[in-house]
């Protein structure tokens, strides 16, 4: 029977009836002792009848009650009064995610804010070792002050089971403080009770077989929320539960790509990640999903719709990618706010540098040479197809209109400078080289069958990443036989590539990282030194770093930052600052198209995405030239600022992860 109004619970005055669930009744009540509104979860008589459940229920609630986190509703306090046991929970204001969702699409950047605040809950969840075991549409409270993970009325410690087949004791509930339910609605799940714990639509594969859950059975869970939040469907259906039950034991869903052809591909991966039947081939930590939500979020890349009955169609959307990519090199100077200089306000000027007649620019992909700038910043390095189909590098002054082509460079990819200028190494026909500029052949170093990345020291040493899946190794530049310059923890990373040395010569950053993508979260920048002494993580990220003027450069997603860093100590400083956004990020080999020296900076751009806007915007910036006829295009600018856009689109993106699997 409800409690009324004005009823007591110890120090808890009912105020008014909010909802009631299998569980019990939910009442908007009044702590009389601290002058707070909270939420009385009254529970229905079975609960409290067992001396087992009872212990259990304060077991599993002291628990519970240490989860402290913004993203989940805490459990205050518990108690018995007259016979009726109750949990009082933070009262919480706005509307289930089941009830959003049955508003209508929601916008992709809100459901990246909802996926991260939860992930984050759950991740604080397990890591004090409790399972929610129900997560659903209905268990998570949209506020204003954001998402938050309720209802761990199934919650149980990690390694506590519950009762055994034979065991007709059923689960406990700590059901969060708020209306979770609003109706009949086909969004509207059902939850049973019994052996199978949880509710049914969203649980995963090990608990309809009754097997334990654990961490993993959360994540599918997360899965499925995360599908329905896009696809305003849930991925499993049937008429009855036991075709429903049949449908997430054997079936898989239908791609969120066919449904919502405009949802990022990587989005659509995280997706497939957690709702694998297996558990093994689920992400192991809710914290993989956070920073994977993270990066697609900075990544801000819708994909565009693909006709999948057109083959013809297809080839031609890559071909149009690769025009747009023609002569996307954006030279520029550091951002003004991050090396202030006392003075005028700095006055930009922008202009075009085509590639060489007949050409074409290889800025992305396995066989890609991205421009690198000279340390002393006077030229510029690149590789480029000739109308014969050749490869090779090309070099231009940055004060002159001109480049030409460096002779012995056939096939060269991911060129990279020597520390006087004189000099390139690179890669071509499965070796090493290096080439003078001042005249003669190449000269083949080694072996490096598919290079990802040089580096070419003042002590004379180059780091090279030889292979896909390979540690980074080091050569003399005048020839020898290489050896290992890192070691590969196979359990955390695949490749260790793309390395540069910071100004002493004997430190060096490189990137580590895992090709499986349930593991992206492992990949790192690493500051390391020749003699071994010094190699550690600096930070998560998904693509390579340089250093240049003080600033380590990082890319997240297409926006480039730079942060305060101590080459010396290999400390960051300050907070990162968004200096560029628009940056080619070449997810088919974690690299983005960025180089710099101590003032200039050159960064790869294009997407037709941002080419009207541009054009419309230079009728009111004098300073931008030449961008309604040749945009994407190269662009100029002085007194460090930054200039390019690039807005490298979901489809495009996922068709060169396909094609380039490195």
């Amino acid at each position: 029977m409800p409690l009324t109004s004005g009823a007591k619970l110890g120090p808890y005055e009912i105020q008014s009836l909010l909802g009631a669930g299998g569980m019990g009744e939910v009442y908007r009540g009044l702590d009389t002792r601290l002058d707070r509104t909270v939420a009385v979860k009254v529970l229905v008589s079975h609960l409290s009848s067992s001396p087992e459940l009872k212990q259990r229920m304060e077991r599993e609630a002291r628990a519970i009650s240490c989860l402290s986190h913004p993203s989940i509703c805490q459990l205050y306090d518990i108690g018995s009064h007259d016979g009726s046991d109750f949990l009082v929970m933070e009262f919480l204001e706005g509307e289930t995610l089941a009830e959003r969702i049955r508003q209508g699409p929601i916008p992709l950047p809100e459901i990246y804010k909802i996926g991260i605040a939860i992930a984050e809950a759950l991740a604080a969840a397990h890591q004090h070792g409790i399972v929610h075991r129900d997560l659903k549409p209905g268990n998570i409270m949209l506020t204003q002050s954001g998402a938050k993970l309720m209802d761990f009325g199934l919650a149980k410690p990690v390694g506590f089971r519950t009762g055994g087949a034979t065991s007709s004791v059923a689960p406990p509930s700590f059901t969060a403080a708020s209306v979770t339910l609003s109706g009949p609605s086909p969004l509207s799940p059902l939850t049973t009770a019994g052996t199978i714990i949880g509710t049914i639509q969203y649980m995963s594969p090990e608990q309809i077989e009754g097997k334990e859950a654990d961490v993993r059975s959360d994540i599918f869970a997360f899965g499925a929320v995360l599908y329905e939040m896009v696809a305003g469907k849930r991925p499993f259906e049937g008429k009855s539960q036991l075709s429903l039950a049949t449908s997430i034991l054997e079936k898989d869903p239908d791609p969120i790509s066919t449904l919502k052809p405009h949802t990022p591909p990587a989005f659509d991966h995280v997706v497939t990640t957690c709702l694998q039947k297996s558990p093994e081939e689920r992400y192991l930590a809710a914290h993989d999903i956070k920073l994977e939500l993270q990066w697609i979020a900075a990544e801000k890349a819708l994909a565009k719709p693909v006709d999948s009955t057109s083959t013809v169609s297809r080839t031609r959307e890559r071909f149009a990618w690769a025009v747009a990519l023609i002569s996307a090199i954006a030279l520029a100077l550091l951002a003004g706010f991050l090396l202030y200089r006392s003075g005028p306000p700095p006055h930009s000027i922008r202009t075009i540098i085509q590639p060489p007649e007949k050409t074409r620019l290889k800025l992305l992909g396995d066989s890609a040479g991205p421009p690198v700038l000279s340390p002393n910043g006077e030229m510029l390095a690149f590789t480029a197809d000739g109308s014969d189909g050749n490869t090779a590098i090309w070099i231009r002054p940055i004060n002159s209109l001109e480049a030409h082509i460096l002779a012995s460079t056939d096939n060269a990819i991911f060129p990279f400078w020597s520390p006087d200028s004189r000099s390139l190494g690179f890669f071509a026909d499965g070796k090493l080289k290096t080439i003078d500029l001042g005249g003669g052949a190449s000269v083949t170093l080694t072996d490096a069958p598919f290079g990802r990345g040089g580096a070419w020291g003042s002590s004379g040493v180059i780091l090279f990443s030889p292979a896909t899946q390979s540690a980074l190794m080091r050569i003399n530049a005048n020839g020898g036989a290489p050896a290992p310059a890192t070691q590969l923890d196979q359990s955390q990373h695949t490749s260790h590539r793309w390395p540069f040395f910071l100004p002493d010569g004997q430190h060096f950053l490189y990137f580590a990282i895992n090709h499986d993508p349930s593991k992206a979260a492992n990949n790192t920048i690493y500051y390391a030194s020749l003699d071994g002494r010094e190699n550690r993580a600096l930070f998560r990220s998904q693509s390579n770093a340089i250093y240049a003027g003080g600033y380590l450069l990082f890319a997240r997603g297409d926006q480039l930052s730079a942060q305060r860093f101590d080459p010396g100590s290999g400390k960051l400083q300050g907070e990162a600052q968004v200096v560029a956004k628009g940056v080619a990020n070449d997810i088919a080999t974690w690299h983005m198209d960025a180089s710099a020296g101590e003032d200039l900076l050159i960064y790869a751009g294009g997407g037709s995405g941002d080419c009207h806007r541009q054009a419309r915007q230079s009728a009111t910036r004098p300073h931008l030239t030449g961008w309604k006829s040749h945009c994407p295009a190269v662009r100029y600018r002085d007194r460090r600022h930054l200039g390019a856009r690039h807005r490298a689109r979901g489809s495009h993106q996922a068709d060169l992860r396909t094609d380039f699997q490195y």
